[in-house]
């Protein structure tokens, strides 16, 4: 596998057959529709994206098919595929979720040093929404004791950019990731660095992480519930909930192929 921070920072991985392969599978007979969730593990507008043109490939395909299909990023890219993506939602078939993890650019740059600016990526989420292109959220992660001040600040900076949900995970630092992120801290705020440590292992019973999948993503404990139920009225607040409406299955039809519509005769 491929090392968290490192190995993704200098191996790029694409697969120029992805709408192909897509394509023959949607095609399969006994196919039955889903929502296609992109982006949740990785990032589909890389900068290798501008150039590869893969997920605008894939975009189209689920056009054609009326497939569902809901993407989280951090890119500005998504903007270039504006034009598909509000056809499908105007049809119910589309919704993006934007990642805004702080408002404080300096921090943004430390922690997510080839990621959009925080200020751009309202930028996008107000794009998108003024294409009727529902957009969610995620002020992910909230990282206690770095971060956690700003949940009221970015819920409302969402709201005004055309958010119409939002949603929230905790920091998660799984096997080497832990490693890593304390490294980071000391490099980066050595002032914040114990204090924050302090702060997540009180949302993971003592431990840096615990693989739960219930509360992974949400921690346990009093600070935890502290945190959630800040989220939850400052959502509220500003006019979000947590959900966008369910994308429609029920549209999706295979594309008729030339060959055969000439078959037919």
């Amino acid at each position: 596998g491929l090392s968290p921070g490192l190995d993704f920072e200098t191996q790029l991985i694409a697969k120029p057959n992805a709408a192909a392969l897509l394509e023959r599978e949607l095609s399969r007979k006994g196919y039955s529709p889903d929502v296609i969730a992109i982006g949740t593990n990785t990032d589909a507008y890389q900068p290798i994206e501008r150039d590869r043109r893969i997920m605008r490939d894939v975009l189209e395909v689920l056009s054609r098919f009326r497939h569902p299909v809901s993407i989280v990023t951090k890119g500005g890219l998504v903007e270039r595929d504006i034009d598909i993506l509000s056809e499908m939602a105007a049809c119910g078939l589309a919704q993006v979720a934007v990642s805004v993890t702080t408002l404080d650019a300096d921090l943004a740059r430390k922690m997510e040093p080839r990621v959009p600016s925080p200020k751009r990526r309202l930028k996008t989420m107000e794009r998108l929404a003024s294409a009727g292109i529902p957009v969610r959220m995620m002020t992910s992660p909230i990282i206690p004791g770095l971060t956690c001040h700003e949940i009221e600040a970015l819920l409302e900076a969402g709201a005004a950019a055309g958010a119409k949900a939002a949603t929230s995970l905790v920091l998660r630092l799984p096997l080497e990731v832990s490693e890593l992120f304390r490294t980071w801290l000391s490099e980066n705020v050595p002032d914040r660095a114990a204090r924050v440590m302090n702060r997540v292992r009180d949302m993971h019973g003592g431990q840096d992480y615990v693989a739960d999948f219930g509360t992974r993503a949400t921690g346990t404990g009093i600070y935890s519930k502290l945190l959630r139920d800040r989220f939850q009225r400052a959502r509220k607040a500003v006019g979000l909930v947590k959900d966008l409406p369910v994308l429609r299955r029920d549209l999706f039809q295979v594309p008729v192929k030339p060959d055969d519509q000439l078959n037919l005769f």
